[in-house]
Parts: structure tokens; sequence; C-alpha cells
């Protein structure tokens, strides 16, 4: 880096720009040119430029090896590159070993069927899907398909977003004739958009159910088809998901669904009690002076604070209850079961 030459502005690179990786490159070229005709490798300088990046320039480099985590020096692309194939190479070699041991977990499983022993070891038809978008691909083609059930468990949900674009897919399947019954954690219950995404399907028709703990997160189709996320790996990185075709599998995991469906409760009444938790002891009090027709004089006198207080207090209770006004807080909180 030319110690005389201080550091140079980048131009913005926004992620909608289509010109974003181009400016990366051309920035990244920039500063490689300028270190070689120094001669001399000013980490000082170097570090102090690296700094002013825009913030998007600075991520598509790290991303791509050309630049350390710490943003303070360039890398050759010749190292980049063995970098980026020696974490593909791990990240293949530790898929490969969960699906192998997927395969000979589900082989065994296979040999305690009492059809499977009578008839010897038979062979399961099975799909590895490493890439959500294109297992939500499949799942579409699969759920066209299906014509009698679809079973479904949830120990997690994926982000808002993900939820909002499945959404009308997912409204479309009891429009089939099919029937839907979903099993969700109650962990699962508290994720950014879950409550709007299960409001919809279960006014669509689906059975949804919240267990304390959910084992598995899978869909069982016309009895015939599993679809089972593995979890996990050991960096904390999805292993991927497996579509097995088979009755007989099908039928031990709908097995495990039944198990846990008969001793989780309705999807609306596990609603009420987390939102009832919501509200304290104070607010639940104001809830039931309201219903009675209480005046704020005399409700601000029974808590025993000024009125001023009361009215911000009356304010939170019905931003809680999603309300625009005293009475239709009143209303939503009596269906809620929060007045006594």
């Amino acid at each position: 880096m030319n110690s005389r030459t201080g550091p140079r502005p980048h131009g913005p690179v926004g992620p909608g720009s289509a010109r974003g990786p181009h400016r990366a490159r051309e920035v990244y070229a920039s500063l490689v040119q300028r270190i070689t005709a120094s001669g001399v490798r000013d980490t000082v300088q170097e570090t102090r430029e690296l700094e002013t990046l825009p913030e998007d320039v600075g991520r598509w480099l790290t991303e791509h090896r050309l630049l350390d985590q710490g943003h303070s020096r360039l890398s050759s692309p010749e190292r980049a590159l063995r970098e980026l194939l020696s974490e593909h190479e791990r990240a293949v070699r530790t898929a490969g070993e969960s699906l192998l041991r997927t395969v000979l977990a589900i082989d065994d499983v296979l040999s305690l069927l009492p059809a499977t022993r009578l008839g010897g070891r038979g062979s399961v038809r099975l799909e590895f899907f490493s890439d959500r978008q294109e297992l939500r691909t499949r799942l579409e083609e699969l759920d066209a398909l299906s014509r009698d059930e679809m079973l479904a468990m949830r120990n997690t949900f994926p982000e808002a977003a993900v939820l909002e674009a499945s959404l009308a897919h997912d409204l479309t399947f009891t429009a089939q004739g099919a029937t839907a019954r979903m099993l969700v954690s109650a962990q699962a219950l508290r994720g950014q958009g879950v409550g709007r995404y299960l409001d919809a399907v279960a006014d669509a028709g689906f059975e949804v159910r919240v267990a304390p703990t959910v084992p598995l997160y899978m869909n069982v189709l016309d009895r015939a088809v599993t679809v089972v996320a593995l979890g996990p790996d050991d960096d904390g990185s999805p292993a991927g998901d497996l579509v097995l075709h088979s009755p007989e599998l099908a039928r031990s995991f709908r097995q495990v669904f039944e198990h846990s469906w008969v001793a989780a409760r309705p999807y609306a009444d596990a609603r009420r009690c987390d939102e009832a938790d919501a509200f304290s002891p104070q607010e639940r009090e104001v809830l039931t002076m309201l219903a009675v027709g209480a005046k704020d004089e005399a409700i601000a006198r029974r808590l025993g604070c000024s009125e001023r207080t009361l009215r911000r207090l009356l304010t939170q209770i019905t931003e809680k209850l999603g309300a625009q006004s005293r009475f239709s807080a009143g209303v939503r909180a009596a269906r809620l079961g929060l007045v006594d």
C-alpha cells in the first residue's frame, strides 16, 4: 500500500444494486493494484483504507475470503479459492456422513417392522435435500398430489418472510378436500409471524394443537410419504431434509404423531393462555373494573394511583390487546377470559 496515498472514497454498494458484486471486484482490483505498485506492503495504511470500505463491499469480500474477518488484510485470489474449496469439502463430507447415518437408522427401523421381517429387507425410495428452497418446491409438488390427509409436526418455524410466502400455498391444501392436522411446540408458537400464520391456516380448516414439546419437524402425506428434517449439524447449520416414500415408515411416524396429538391442547386455548399470561394482576383488575362500568376516578382510587397514571396503563392494555378503543379492549378481554 502506498503510504503517500490516503484512503480513497468508495461508492456505495446497495444490496439491491445489480452492480454490487461488480463494484466490489473493482474495489478489490484497485486495492491490489496500489499494493503492487508501491512495492512494499504498508499494513498500517492498508488497515486504515480497509476500514473505510462500504459495508456491502466489505461483506462481499469477506464472504469470498478475499478479506479477513477483522477487515484488516486482503488475501490473494489463490488463497481465497483454497479456503472456499476446503470449506465446501468439509460441508459435503459432513452432509454425506449425516445422510449415511440417517439411511442406516432407517434401515434398522425397517428391520423391526413386522411386514419387513416376514418378507425380508425391503427398499425405500429416498430423496435428500440440502437446499430448503428446493425442498419447498418439492413439497408443493407432493401437496398437489395429496388427496386424503396431511399430518404436520413443527418444533420450529422459518423466518416470518418465508412463512408469509408459504401461506398462500398452505391455504390451498384443504380446498382439495384433504384433512390437515398440525401439532406445534409451545416454543415454536412464540416465533415472529407464527400467530398470524396459524390463525390463517386454522381458519382455512387446519386442526391445530399445541404440545409442550414436539420431537420432530415433519409432514406425513396420505399415509405414504414422510418428510423429516434431520436437525442441525455439529456446527449448528441445517443438515438437510429427507423425503421417504414408504407406507410402512409413514405408519410408524404417524403413530409418533398420534401419541403426541392426544396429549396436546387446542391452539385456540393455548393462544388464550399465552395472551392471558401477558397481563399483570393489576392490568386484569383494571379490565374487570372497566367491564362493570367503573369510571376512571373510581379505578384510580382503587389502584391508589393518579388518573394520569391510569390513562397510561389503559393505553398499554389496549396496545397489548390490539384494540382501538376501551370498548373494543373490553370485548376482546372478555373473549380471552381475562375478565373475572
